[in-house]
């Protein structure tokens, strides 16, 4: 078979853009949720099959961390993840996890409401645009939808 030029240097392009964007992601997160949600349990796989190390902490006080997290009343969800210097609150969506490490905005972190329908960790098709919001001193505002 012959490889050409051209089609060497396209493939080792594609590589290494693939490489750089999961690089900007950290090696370690952890997830805190109530000891019964399983949700969050298939949250922290999707992480890890990103190649992220999931520590899962089993902890019934959440109102707590999500307020010194800084995550606005009205945005929380089932559980709560610290990642690098920022808070993901809930279900958020893996390509907006992506974009926040790849934009590395200032901000305390993203999140996504409630447990819609077809988001990591969660069951059954996508329903309506995830509307996905950021947040610093817990006031929100739109980051992106999906």
């Amino acid at each position: 078979m012959k490889i050409t030029l051209s089609r060497l240097l396209i493939t080792t392009g594609l590589l290494m853009g693939a490489t750089s964007a999961n690089a900007a992601l950290p090696h370690e997160a952890t997830l805190y949720k109530n000891p019964q949600c399983g949700c969050c349990d298939g949250y922290a796989r999707h992480l890890e099959d990103m190649g992220v190390d999931v520590t899962i902490v089993d902890d019934r006080e959440l109102a707590g961390i999500k307020k010194a997290a800084g995550v606005p009343y009205g945005l929380g969800a089932c559980h709560t993840v610290k990642m690098g210097d920022y808070t993901i609150e809930g279900h958020v969506p893996l390509a907006a996890v992506k974009a926040l490490f790849e934009q590395q905005p200032e901000i305390d972190g993203i999140g996504l409401a409630g447990m819609p329908n077809g988001t990591p960790g969660m069951p059954g098709p996508q329903q309506e645009p995830y509307k996905v919001y950021q947040f610093q001193n817990q006031e929100a505002s739109p980051f992106m939808t999906l």
